[in-house]
């Protein structure tokens, strides 16, 4: 099982767990993931979910070896949810979200901070929007909950540059809330979401669906703008080429492009 999911003070925590592949999304994570936020948010027992990875990363983005696949592969077989359920379920998910990034995060690896109620960093990891560097759009809202997070020029530098941005840099332009030694982390952000736990919660669910209902609909156009952009790029010239230097192990060659 890629997902590893415990119940603690009413606290639901699920650790992605394919640390040989970097905690990378493939389908059946996607789906693993996306069911187990909708069980919890069903739950009467949880108030609070903390997510997190196993190994050295949080999540290295969508599995690019299995993107391949998905570009190549006419026969290729897509997950239940795969990537737009998960997105669905963020969007829609009505309890507290502790998220407690504990190594590299790339992609989604990244841009889930965006529906992070709360979000802590191990001081030694580093985050990654590499889409321009794939040839592809923004996703996950990003485009719309970055600089509303962060501001616009740090979301243009975050979603436009593909470079690394350090704990410090997140933690400076508000990605993230607060930064922690790699080994005080998980116990600093599971006192955190234990607290939250520990209220009603009815109220969580009020307090969080009034700081997010006025934003819902703007999140879900950003959402579909950068799907049909995603839609339109994902195997063009810069894609394939990104996908096949990856698969390759090349640096990818965009001049012309």
């Amino acid at each position: 099982m890629s997902l590893i999911v415990s119940d603690a003070d009413r606290v639901r925590t699920l650790v992605l767990d394919r640390p040989d592949a970097l905690n990378a999304f493939d389908e059946a994570l996607y789906d693993a993931t996306t069911d187990a936020l909708l069980a919890a948010a069903e739950d009467p027992g949880v108030a609070v979910v903390l997510l997190t990875g196993a190994g050295r990363a949080f999540s290295a983005g969508t599995d690019l070896l299995e993107m391949h696949r998905m570009t190549t592969d006419p026969a290729f077989e897509h997950g239940r949810h795969g990537f737009p359920g998960l997105v669905d379920a963020l969007v829609d998910f009505p309890k507290p979200l502790v998220v407690a990034v504990n190594g590299l995060g790339l992609g989604i690896g990244a841009t889930i901070l965006g529906f992070a109620d709360l979000a802590f960093m191990a001081a030694d990891a580093r985050l990654k929007c590499p889409f321009t560097s794939l040839g592809v759009a923004p996703e996950a809202a990003s485009s719309y909950l970055f600089p509303a997070l962060v501001g616009r020029q740090n979301a243009a530098w975050a979603l436009l540059s593909a470079e690394w941005i350090s704990a410090e840099e997140a933690l400076e332009m508000g990605l993230v809330w607060r930064v922690c030694p790699s080994e005080e982390l998980l116990p600093t952000a599971r006192e955190h979401a234990t607290l939250l736990a520990r209220r009603p919660i009815s109220s969580l669910v009020a307090v969080k669906r009034t700081m997010t209902e006025p934003h819902r609909a703007a999140v879900r156009a950003a959402r579909d703008r950068e799907n049909a952009a995603f839609a339109e790029l994902m195997g063009g010239p810069a894609n394939r080429e990104a996908l096949t230097a990856f698969a390759e192990g090349r640096a990818a060659d965009f001049t012309g492009l």
